[in-house]
């Protein structure tokens, strides 16, 4: 059949058909007449659009619209299982897997401890399948997975780069060979990247074209978004930020075999105990049993948490001194992309709450010549892994959601 061409029956139905799902995924549930208005669409041809997508199964039937005079209105919802898509978080303590309807509601979620001593391709099979039969469905079911990890996968190698702390993952068919054990199209993003399409979709950046994620936890990293679009860079390390030399600490050298540099130095998760002593702060760490992260992370986190739940006296100083580390590496990033705002997102900036973001809005005002709005992350739970599911749904809503085949 040849492929439809702009003005024809055809290509207005199908676009028709699109803006009538888009509509639904936003409100939830509506009615003919509702959908009628809301497209411009008479209500016969919103009659005539909502039968055609529910004969494909991309809408169902689902209750009514009572509490109105007259007959109450039929409402139509997109199908949620019209699709599922995969997300996968990978990190050197475990393998986190989640399985989400076309609507993005997770249905089915697994972890698994990782392991550099048992098979990749195992472990990440045995996360995912966990997944899907926590979702009540068979691997063939799902339509795409997007897997995160550190570093990058550089596209003319395929080698994983920028996370030697992963091992394991860094052959060079390690890509080939996952593809050959999953039974759907896989594709693989930066962790941070992803968290990133986490607050564009669903958070703080959306509407915002132009911004920069700081993102602070088991590492410092930044995610840039120019245009609406991933800056991913030539090798896929766009964003590694935590090599950047930086004054205030000592140049690091060999970083790529050292897996650190000035900037992770200066301002990573591992230097907030030693900075909050030395300004007399102190916060018992939470319990090994509690701790959603690594123990370093889990004691910056509840250092900062402390200080900016009484941020005064000595939790001020430690505060406006942590603030003024971050800002020193993020001055950088802002002088030269001149972002609209920089998301702060991770564990540990998350845990300095208003009284961080705010003194390290004022100590960038001091140190970068444009003055980006700065806004605390949305996404607090598990936002890598939200990222991967939303970056697996935008394409395969493209694929489901296109009614012209």
């Amino acid at each position: 059949m040849p492929a439809a061409t702009p003005g024809t029956p055809s290509l207005l139905r199908a676009m028709n058909d699109r803006a009538a799902l888009e509509l639904l995924m936003t409100h939830g549930p509506l009615s003919r007449t509702r959908i009628g208005h809301l497209t411009g669409l008479s209500k016969p041809t919103a009659s005539q659009l909502l039968a055609r997508l529910e004969a494909a199964g991309l809408v169902v039937a689902t209750g009514t619209d009572g509490g109105r005079p007259g007959p109450n209105a039929q409402l139509y919802e997109v199908n949620p299982r019209a699709a599922h898509v995969g997300g996968l978080d990978v990190t050197p303590d475990r393998v986190l897997a989640a399985v989400a309807d076309v609507t993005g509601a997770v249905v089915g979620t697994h972890e698994v401890p990782y392991s550099p001593d048992k098979d990749v391709i195992e472990q990440v099979a045995e996360a995912l399948g966990g997944a899907v039969k926590a979702a009540g469905l068979h691997r063939s079911d799902l339509h795409r997975v997007v897997i995160a990890t550190p570093g990058a996968f550089d596209p003319q190698t395929g080698r994983l780069r920028y996370a030697s702390h992963l091992p394991g993952w860094h052959s060079p068919t390690l890509l080939e060979e996952l593809a050959a054990a999953l039974p759907m199209p896989v594709e693989y993003e930066n962790d941070v990247n992803l968290a990133a399409v986490a607050e564009q979709r669903r958070g703080a950046a959306r509407g915002h074209e132009d911004f920069v994620l700081l993102w602070n936890e088991d590492g410092l990293g930044a995610a840039l978004v120019l245009g609406g679009r991933l800056h991913r860079g030539w090798t896929g390390g766009a964003g590694e930020v935590g090599f950047l030399p930086v004054p205030g600490h000592p140049l690091v050298r060999q970083v790529a075999r050292a897996n650190t540099g000035g900037y992770q130095e200066l301002a990573g998760a591992q230097v907030v105990p030693g900075l909050a002593a030395s300004l007399g702060v102190e916060a018992e760490p939470l319990p090994p049993a509690e701790r959603p992260h690594s123990a370093e992370v889990a004691a910056a986190v509840a250092l900062l948490a402390r200080a900016a739940a009484a941020p005064e006296g000595a939790n001020l100083r430690f505060l406006q001194s942590y603030a003024t580390l971050l800002a020193t590496g993020l001055a950088s990033l802002v002088a030269v992309l001149d972002p609209e705002i920089v998301v702060l997102s991770g564990a540990v900036i998350a845990a300095g709450g208003d009284p961080l973001r705010g003194l390290l809005e004022a100590e960038l005002a001091e140190l970068a010549p444009s003055r980006p709005r700065l806004v605390s992350g949305e996404v607090r739970e598990r936002p890598v892994l939200r990222g991967a599911l939303e970056s697996a749904l935008a394409t395969t809503r493209e694929e489901v959601f296109d009614t012209t085949r």
